[in-house]
């Protein structure tokens, strides 16, 4: 099976389903992953936070922690992502190209501006895949509800999801362990529902079974 994860960020993926990218790879499935933005940032007072080659550094790194065959860079700048069709063309031809059967994508209720505009776009542009699971990638509150229907067990993952996160030293230098004990507490909670130890837990947009 032709895996695809797609993410506003280089980290977004790793987050909100590397456990179940590191999942299908362990099964012998290929696993691409697209992040949209180079990634670099700076804060309020144009301090630069994160530079492009360090993100990209990082995810790298991220990805050979999860067994990724291949990752995709887009070129857009981040915060100033829109739903605009040069990002749709993008995962469209990646789509086409990979055959992909199953694709992970960012929730449409989540309030930043990138991770929406990509989450419309996967929307469009994944139209004719047969499975489209939505994830989350942060712990802010939303307007709309997560209405997480499918689980899946990375009860044996959860260190090599944590290694992936790991790997963007950049951003947990800047939130220290926030991210860690916020998504283990999540992989915890979500596990505890199904009867296993950690899972990671995805709104249904589509699922055709094979």
């Amino acid at each position: 099976m032709n895996i695809l994860a797609i993410g506003a960020h280089f980290d977004d993926v790793e987050l909100g389903c590397g456990g179940a990218l590191a999942k299908h790879a362990r099964l012998g499935d290929d696993v691409y992953v697209y992040v949209a933005t180079m990634s670099g940032f700076a804060n309020h007072n144009n301090q630069t936070i994160r530079t492009n080659e360090a993100a990209l550094n990082e995810a790298r790194r991220a990805m050979q922690e999860l067994g990724v065959k291949e990752l995709i860079c887009g070129k857009f700048e981040t915060l100033a992502v829109e739903f605009v069709d040069a990002l749709n063309v993008e995962i469209v031809r990646i789509v086409e190209e990979k055959g992909i059967d199953l694709v992970y994508s960012h929730w449409i209720g989540d309030i930043h501006h990138d991770h929406q505009a990509v989450a419309k776009a996967s929307l469009h542009s994944c139209r004719h895949v047969p499975r489209l699971l939505m994830y989350r990638s942060n712990w802010y509150h939303s307007t709309f509800d997560f209405r997480g229907n499918f689980y899946v067990d990375i009860s044996s993952l959860w260190e090599v999801k944590e290694k992936a996160i790991r790997a963007h030293a950049s951003e947990m230098e800047r939130t220290g362990e926030k991210w860690i004990n916020f998504f283990k507490n999540e992989a915890e909670n979500a596990g505890q529902r199904i009867g296993v130890k950690y899972a990671e837990l995805f709104e249904v947009v589509k699922y055709l079974a094979p």
